[in-house]
């Protein structure tokens, strides 16, 4: 094991008792030698400027505890997984789409590369050994993302205009951001729309001219908001008008069967081998795209109008087809 992480050791024992500790239980601990103890203490001192004292009365080592501890000393408080899986994650935001948070989490990647570094690990590596591919993902404005992050923390309304893909119209909002949603490689914003009157779903590469506003938010209650936004099948929130019955054929079964749809989704096998899923939506259209994904390996068994609604979708394809005949 290598010392860095020793000391990581030792200073979480530290962390964890109320009472000064012996040199001696402490290389018990560690099963090690109690110079190499003391050595550990005085890195844990001098390098890393922990406030470790020795006690005369108790005869034992102590850690001050303060409220800012973990600012003085971060580095001690991750083992190598732990910072690996903090390289990782830092690797897939900047990845996500470039630009995003690039400018505040370098110096957190530098520190982090540091922190492995020390350890004796090769932090090179993990570009070349993650891969992380995007399908279908639409690029934001860097600074649209900006705006509307700080807005959601800051609980400020906001300004924009936005464009809807599904009326091809645009115009402008003044909304309450709720809630910033990561879905499918895309990023969403959950709203109160002052405009609307009404809980709306916006992407953010649809928006433009977003300008913040020095209005408090109108808070919706979390009740309200989980409700509103999980409810149904999709990014198209609202409440279940409707529950689609799905049964997919034996082959593509073996995929469906282990994938998530929807939190309150029901499946079961059925006895030709084939599988049935049952899962509750609002609007059907993200539903229907879905659906057709799996082409002739599925069928809607309910309700009709869904049924009705895939079967043109596939005709309509068709007839796009027989036109090149």
């Amino acid at each position: 094991m290598a010392t860095i992480d020793r000391i990581y050791e030792l200073l979480a024992l530290l962390h964890a008792r109320r009472y000064p500790v012996t040199s001696a239980d402490l290389a018990a601990e560690l099963e090690c030698s109690i110079p190499t103890v003391k050595r550990y203490l005085a890195k844990l001192r001098n390098q890393y400027e922990a406030p470790v004292r020795y006690d005369f009365k108790y005869q034992g080592y102590v850690l001050d505890k303060t409220d800012d501890e973990s600012i003085q000393f971060p580095g001690l408080w991750f083992n190598v997984s732990e910072l690996h899986s903090l390289l990782t994650i830092h690797e897939l935001i900047d990845k996500l789409d470039p630009g995003f948070l690039r400018t505040e989490l370098l110096p957190l990647r530098s520190r982090i590369e540091k922190l492995l570094t020390l350890r004796g690990v090769n932090t090179g590596e993990l570009s070349r050994r993650f891969m992380f591919i995007g399908i279908g993902v639409r690029l934001c404005c860097p600074l649209t993302f900006k705006l509307v992050a700080s807005a959601v923390m800051e609980r400020k309304r906001l300004k924009l205009r936005y464009h809807s893909r599904g009326r091809d119209k645009q115009g402008m909002r003044h909304v309450s951001p709720q809630r910033l949603i990561y879905y499918r490689g895309n990023w969403y914003l959950a709203v109160y729309c002052h405009s609307r009157r009404a809980l709306r779903t916006l992407s953010l590469d649809r928006m433009s001219e977003v300008v913040p506003q020095e209005t408090t938010c109108v808070e919706i209650e979390e009740e309200v908001l989980h409700s509103h936004f999980t409810a149904s099948f999709g990014i198209f929130a609202g409440q279940p008008q409707q529950e689609a019955v799905l049964v997919f054929s034996r082959e593509s079964a073996r995929w469906v069967a282990d994938e998530r749809w929807h939190p309150n989704q029901q499946g079961q096998w059925l006895a030709d081998g084939s599988f049935e899923l049952r899962l509750p939506y609002a609007d059907e259209r993200e539903l229907i795209m879905e659906i057709l994904r799996h082409g002739p390996e599925v069928r809607v068994i309910a309700p009709p109008e869904l049924a009705q609604a895939v079967a043109e979708r596939l005709r309509q394809a068709l007839n796009r087809y027989k036109k090149m005949e």
